[in-house]
Order: C-alpha cells, then sequence, then structure tokens
C-alpha cells in the first residue's frame, strides 16, 4: 500500500520539563476534571500538585477524578462522565498512563451526549452503533509511562465486563487531544517491570504495524523510529530509570507508535491480547503481549507472507547482519532478556491452556477488526494454536 491518509492534529511539548509549560497554552475551557488513577504515583512523583500549579496559572479552575483502574472500565467512563457534568467542566486533562488516556478521552466524549451509556457508541454486535450528537469536550493529555501512544491517537481501550469485551473505544472526530505533554522527567519513578511491559507494548504497536496490510511509506517511517529506539534504549531504562537520555528515547518512540496507529494500524495479536486481559483482569497488557508475541511472529514467519519486512525489523532491532526472517525471532529474544521478560508464564495469572480456543474466539468476535489488518488471513484454529505453543 502507497496511499495515506494522516491526520493527527495534537499540539505535541515534548522533552524534559514540558510540564511547567502548560500554563503558556492557550486553554480549551475554564474548568478542567482532571482525571488520574486511582492510585498514589501523581501524588507521590510530584505531578498531580505541578498539573494543579499550571492549571492555575493558567487561570483554570479543577475538579478531581481519581478512579481509572490499569484496565478502564465501561463503568469507570460513565461515572467520570457524569462526575464532569455535576461538577461543570468544560475540558478534561488525563495525567496518567495509557489506561488515565484511554478513560479520559471517552469521559470527554461522553459527557456532553444525552446517554450514559458508553456502549451506545461502540460498534461491535453488543453496542448501540451511534455517533456522537453533541461536540466533545476538549482534553488535554499529559502521559506518566511510555507505551501506549494514547496522547495521540483518537481512541481507548476500554473493558466491559458484562459482555467479555476489551476493545478500542471512540475514533470520532474531536476525539485528538488538544495538547499532548510527554516529558521523561515525569517517567522517572515507573518501576522496572512496568518500564518493560509500557516499552514492549509500545514496541508492538509498531512491529505490528510494519508487517500490518495498512503499512505505508509514512507507517514505516514512525515506526522504524521507534523500533530502533526501544530496541537500543529500553534495556537501559528499565535499569536505570534515572537515565534520562534511555527515557526520552523511549518515550520518543512510544509517541511514535502512538502515530503508527493513527496512519495503519496494529494487528491481530492485540486483539488475542485483549482476550487474554479481559478473562485475566490483572494480567498487564505489556506482559500478555510479550508472552504471546514469539509464537504470534513465528506464526507469520512460517506464512512466508513478507520475509522482507521481518528481516528489516530484525536489524532495527539491533541485529545488523541479518539475512532471513528468522533473524527478527532471535532479535526479539534478545531483548526480552535484556529487559528480564523472557520467563513470563500465562500460567501465573491463571491462564489455562485449555482456554485457547475460548480466547481466540473471543479476540475475533470483540476486536475482528485487527484481524483484518493482518498480513494474511488467520483461521480460528490457527489463533488459538498460538496461544497453545505460547503457553507456559
Amino acid at each position: 500500500m502507497e496511499n495515506y491518509n494522516f491526520y493527527a492534529p495534537t499540539r505535541v511539548l515534548f522533552g524534559q520539563g514540558q510540564l511547567a509549560n502548560l500554563h503558556t497554552l492557550p486553554m480549551p475551557g475554564k474548568k478542567a476534571m482532571i482525571v488520574t488513577s486511582n492510585g498514589q504515583s501523581t501524588i507521590k512523583n510530584g505531578s498531580l500538585a505541578a498539573t494543579k500549579k499550571e492549571l492555575e496559572a493558567a487561570g483554570c479552575e479543577y475538579a478531581l477524578f481519581n478512579k481509572v483502574s490499569a484496565n478502564p472500565l465501561k463503568e469507570t467512563v460513565e461515572e467520570g462522565a457524569q462526575f464532569a457534568r455535576g461538577n461543570g467542566c468544560d475540558f478534561v486533562v488525563a495525567l496518567g498512563g495509557g489506561s488515565v488516556m484511554d478513560a479520559a478521552k471517552n469521559m470527554a466524549m461522553l459527557a456532553p451526549q444525552p446517554t450514559d451509556n458508553l456502549w451506545d457508541y461502540v460498534f461491535t454486535a453488543n453496542g448501540g452503533k451511534k455517533a456522537p450528537e453533541n461536540p466533545l469536550l476538549p482534553w488535554i493529555a499529559i502521559t506518566t509511562s511510555a507505551g501506549t501512544g494514547s496522547e495521540v491517537d483518537a481512541a481507548g481501550v476500554i473493558t466491559n465486563t458484562r459482555t467479555n469485551e476489551k476493545i478500542g473505544v471512540g475514533g470520532f472526530p474531536g476525539m485528538f487531544a488538544v495538547y499532548a505533554i510527554v516529558d521523561p522527567d515525569l517517567m522517572r519513578t515507573v518501576p522496572p517491570e512496568y518500564t518493560a511491559y509500557q516499552g514492549f507494548d509500545a514496541l508492538f504497536h509498531s512491529l505490528e504495524g510494519y508487517i500490518s496490510n495498512k503499512h505505508n511509506p509514512m507507517s514505516d517511517m514512525v515506526q522504524r523510529a521507534a523500533i530502533e529506539n526501544i530496541g537500543r534504549y529500553l534495556p537501559r531504562a528499565v535499569a536505570d530509570g534515572n537515565d534520562m537520555e534511555a527515557r526520552t528515547a523511549v518515550a520518543f518512540a512510544n509517541t511514535m507508535s502512538g502515530y503508527s496507529m493513527v496512519v495503519s494500524a496494529c494487528t491481530s495479536e492485540h486483539s488475542m491480547e485483549h482476550a487474554m486481559s479481559v478473562y485475566h483482569t490483572a494480567l498487564p497488557h505489556g506482559a500478555g503481549l510479550i508472552m504471546i508475541s514469539v509464537e504470534y511472529f513465528r506464526y507469520w514467519i512460517g506464512r512466508h507472507v513478507c520475509d522482507e519486512r521481518f528481516v528489516d525489523m530484525a536489524k532495527f532491532l539491533g541485529k545488523t547482519d541479518a539475512s532471513r526472517p528468522e533473524d527478527f525471532i532471535t532479535a526479539l529474544q534478545d531483548l526480552q532478556k535484556a529487559c528480564g521478560v523472557d520467563n513470563l508464564k500465562m500460567s501465573d495469572y491463571g491462564i489455562e491452556k485449555s482456554e485457547a480456543l475460548t480466547l481466540a474466539k473471543n479476540a475475533r468476535e470483540t476486536m475482528g477488526v485487527l484481524f483484518m489488518c493482518d498480513p494474511a488471513d488467520m483461521p480460528e484454529e490457527d489463533c488459538a494454536g498460538i496461544y497453545e505453543r505460547a503457553w507456559r
């Protein structure tokens, strides 16, 4: 594919200390709903106090909604939308990682609508398949982790426990952030294991995009930048959270992987992990992706549908002498070992090998759209086989 349609209207302030420049920007409203997680990290690392200070300097009031979980729930988004209405908030500030940003952008979409049911705006068999009736609230992304690229895309992954769906919600006009603050100083305190999980999530956005049938010259460019920077710097960021050269490079790679999703697409690997963590909610998204990744990409190498692209990706990861698609698997395994995540087990999170077909069916039924972006068709039994071979 050579054609592409790239629309990414978010103004990005990237680099150390950029949060301190938020007050210099024209604010999109008078009262913000600050959305954070249900943990204490933004309090401990000072980013919440700094964000409040910036809003005050910009002449804005604010109210705090601090209930977002690691896998944000439909009910939480709906509660946040009600909170915004009840407190007269006319814009949203997401302060946190990918889960917070995913939830916040959907709160900003839902708050002005005439319904409290987020699933009215979901395009699955269980959704209402509606477009928003009223203009959306603007929102600002302040990312405190490097994993999802959610600061520059227009959809967010939300879990509906009643229907066992963990899917991308949104993508409507107006759901891009007005501003994104990507300040690596805010990422210093992310623990090593989560630095690794998040970094691999960003990596897989670009690896999947590079082999997808949606790839194009623009996506190739941002994906290569992301893969190279993660391959070179993620082990350093995991080893030393205060290595700001490494933190900055991984943060840049993360935002590039966000653009990858804007201009191309992820593939079925992401659908497959969502099926895992919708049934096993304690499983971190990035960890689940790591668990299935080697067998997932080995499957496509065995199909010989894009051999040259796997050679490219091996070289991007630093294996400069790569000449065969299989060299990519070596490079991927070497990176996982360097980051200390090569021994993750599905069984440690309660996943049984016998669940393989159930997971495959869920992945296709809830996020089948990403299977359509695969480099070739993947039958359901092949999908189940990847889970079975990856299971430990």
